[in-house]
């Protein structure tokens, strides 16, 4: 379970700082079935992934801790189900959006349980190796 939690962050950062990255540097652009909306949208969707690339970086750090801090898994997947909640929230409003956003919404949603559930598995991990190897000293 631990190598699964470190892949699945690493994986999470990888992916999310690459998507922040080129919709920072492509803007508007880079969004499926939209065309061109103005500055002020433009703007905002640079802005919102640059902080996105930040948030790919944070799992990135994460991933390569020793152990894997379950306490910042805990954090970041939160932040991602707000994401899918938010997308579920403009579903009610707006109707259904770009095809392309149905998945991300469905992984937005399905991801986080996931990590949660997995999210002290290097603590977890670390311990028991430690235990063990106390238990190994000591005879």
């Amino acid at each position: 379970m631990a190598r699964l939690l470190k892949w699945l962050a690493m994986a999470m950062g990888i992916a999310c700082a690459a998507i922040g990255l080129y919709h920072l540097v492509l803007g508007i652009a880079s969004v499926p079935g939209e065309g061109s909306t103005g500055a002020t949208v433009d703007s905002r969707e640079r802005f919102y992934n640059a902080i996105f690339f930040g948030y790919g970086l944070a799992w990135i750090w994460v991933a390569r801790q020793s152990p894997i801090p379950s306490t910042a898994v805990r954090w970041l997947a939160g932040i991602f189900l707000l994401g899918g909640i938010g997308r579920v929230l403009s579903v009610a409003v707006h109707g259904w959006p770009h095809w392309f956003q149905v998945p991300l919404s469905a992984l937005e949603l399905a991801l986080p349980p996931l990590l949660f559930w997995l999210s002290t598995a290097d603590e977890r991990r670390t311990r028991e190796t430690a235990a063990g190897g106390d238990r190994v000293g000591a005879l």
